[in-house]
């Protein structure tokens, strides 16, 4: 009876997770804001011209846009799943399912995200595990979903504020280490919403690390998702922590030569995917807003959202005169003080 009821409790956390997130909306002002592209009058080339293929040394991202880490682990969650991977299958982009702890100890839940590769067999589909998983259990999770990646995710902040949360993190670095060493697909370590630091992205290389996504503020925040789900709803005070992904991407800028930066956390648009670009990201993740367009419309809307998404990139890209990620790099910026001031503060230029 108690594994009954501690697997029924993680179902209702998984549903409790979604209906929140759903619920929350994106912050009238962002960093995002903070940045502008400076404009040249006459480009000289056309949206033809532009691609927004980033490849990696172990996989390709066709546009640039991946579907980020969101849910699994209920009845109601496989429904989002499979809508998910409808529309991941459909623009041809990647999908990581969300933690697959629940389905590593509950054979009764797997199909939540076997679903995912069953809907798309031959697409790019990521697995995800904490950092307090074995290798074993790594493993596990990869060969449920034939998985062609494997996320870890980071969520000190979460599972703190979480009424039943982890309060043990001392391994979490050697865990890591040995995930990335003993697993044969790519390890992405990604934030879950409250951003990463020059030191973290240093400390993930030396654990063998390769690929990481800051997932900064500003998108689905979990600290506040977790506030609600206490009695007393007393650690609201936490709602504001950790770096915005525009930080975060200007904390990993010296890092970039050594490291894959992936970006999500508050991209509200397209316009501030290329920015995420321009800041040194290989690949942009979308999630809530992803989420929210296929519950609210369908699937065909949430295909229709991101092939606008992807082809609106490639005019801003155009209005830029840039043809490929790369050149847009060189694209003149202006950042306002507050950036300018974290930058001379922290010294990472």
């Amino acid at each position: 009876m108690e594994g009954c009821r501690l697997v029924n409790q993680r179902e209702m956390r998984k549903n409790e997770h979604v209906k929140l997130a759903l619920a929350q909306s994106s912050l009238p002002i962002s960093d995002f804001d903070r940045i502008h592209f400076v404009h040249h009058a006459i480009p000289n080339m056309n949206t033809r011209d532009v691609t927004m293929v980033s490849q990696f040394p172990d996989f390709q991202l066709s546009k640039a846009l991946y579907i980020n880490a969101m849910t699994g682990g209920s009845d109601w969650t496989l429904e989002i799943n499979q809508k998910l991977a409808q529309v991941a299958r459909e623009v041809g982009i990647p999908m990581a399912v969300g933690s697959m702890h629940a389905a590593l100890n509950n054979d009764a839940v797997k199909q939540s995200f076997a679903i995912v590769r069953q809907e798309n067999p031959d697409g790019e589909v990521w697995a995800n595990v904490s950092a307090d998983a074995t290798l074993e259990e790594a493993k596990r999770a990869i060969e449920m979903i034939d998985a062609a990646a494997l996320q870890i995710h980071v969520n000190a902040p979460q599972e703190l504020v979480m009424p039943e949360g982890n309060r043990n993190f001392e391994h979490w670095s050697a865990s890591i280490a040995r995930i990335v060493a003993g697993v044969h697909v790519p390890v992405i370590v990604k934030e879950v919403g409250f951003g990463m630091s020059y030191e973290t992205i240093r400390s993930l290389i030396q654990c063998g690390v390769t690929y990481v996504d800051v997932s900064g503020k500003g998108g689905t925040n979990f600290a506040a998702i977790e506030n609600e789900r206490r009695k007393l709803k007393d650690m609201s005070y936490m709602q504001e922590w950790g770096q915005s992904t525009v930080v975060s991407l200007l904390e990993a800028r010296n890092l970039n030569n050594r490291i894959h930066i992936l970006a999500s956390g508050g991209i509200r648009n397209p316009l501030d995917a290329i920015k995420a670009l321009r800041l040194g990201a290989e690949g942009i993740g979308m999630s809530r807003h992803i989420l929210q367009v296929v519950q609210e419309k369908g699937v065909a809307v949430g295909i229709d959202y991101l092939n606008a998404f992807h082809e609106q990139m490639i005019k801003i890209m155009t209005l830029l005169n840039v043809k490929d990620i790369v050149s847009l790099r060189q694209s003149s910026i202006v950042i306002d003080d507050y950036l300018k001031s974290w930058i001379q503060q922290r010294q990472l230029y």
